[in-house]
């Protein structure tokens, strides 16, 4: 029974040595090595806090670019997906009730022109970006509701793009919120 015991309370301490010290240790330096420390990275206006550039939010009104549907009810404490499969009833009655509201509000476009992280949660459930693509359909909307024109405002999405992690991983994308901030702005000009 000894030669059991010692080496499984050996593996114990070597766990708890490793997971609750380097592992932590090696994930706070990584975090300090992130935008806003691992602490969030804050948007403020006027010394203001008004959202936070890594977590999406909800933008429903016909003058701001739209965010993804959040199966969190955007709520960060309870990020999550809805792990609601592709063959799901549910989920497929979500995607077409999100589909058809927006194109109640964004009558330009054709639904096979929706684009898919408009009508489908991320992962997290609090996704901050959208594809440029995504931004792109919603244009002609949000240029009629603030009296701007299309060019205006497809410059203002130009500038908010983001090309991908190092060149490669991943796609181009906007972020939502300084997007939204930096259009309340144009339209104070």
């Amino acid at each position: 029974m000894k030669q059991h015991i010692i080496p499984a309370i050996r593996l114990t301490f070597a766990c708890v040595f490793f997971f609750c010290g380097i592992y932590s240790l090696v994930i706070w330096g990584i975090a300090q090595a992130s935008p806003g420390k691992g602490e969030g990275v804050s948007v403020a206006i006027g010394g203001k806090v008004v959202g936070y550039a890594l977590e999406g939010q909800n933008f429903s009104a016909d003058q701001y670019f739209w965010s993804r549907p959040s199966a969190a009810g955007y709520n960060a404490a309870g990020s999550s997906g809805s792990n609601k499969g592709p063959t799901n009833p549910d989920y497929l009655k979500d995607v077409n009730t999100r589909i058809d509201s927006f194109l109640v509000h964004n009558k330009q476009v054709d639904r096979s022109q929706v684009p898919s992280d408009m009508v489908t949660a991320s992962g997290s459930g609090l996704d901050p970006d959208i594809s440029k693509e995504a931004a792109w359909v919603q244009i002609p909307r949000i240029a009629k509701s603030r009296a701007l024109t299309e060019d205006a405002v497809r410059s203002l999405v130009e500038s908010h793009i983001d090309p991908p992690l190092l060149g490669f991983m991943g796609t181009e994308k906007v972020n939502v919120l300084r997007l939204n901030i930096d259009l309340d702005k144009m339209n104070l000009k």
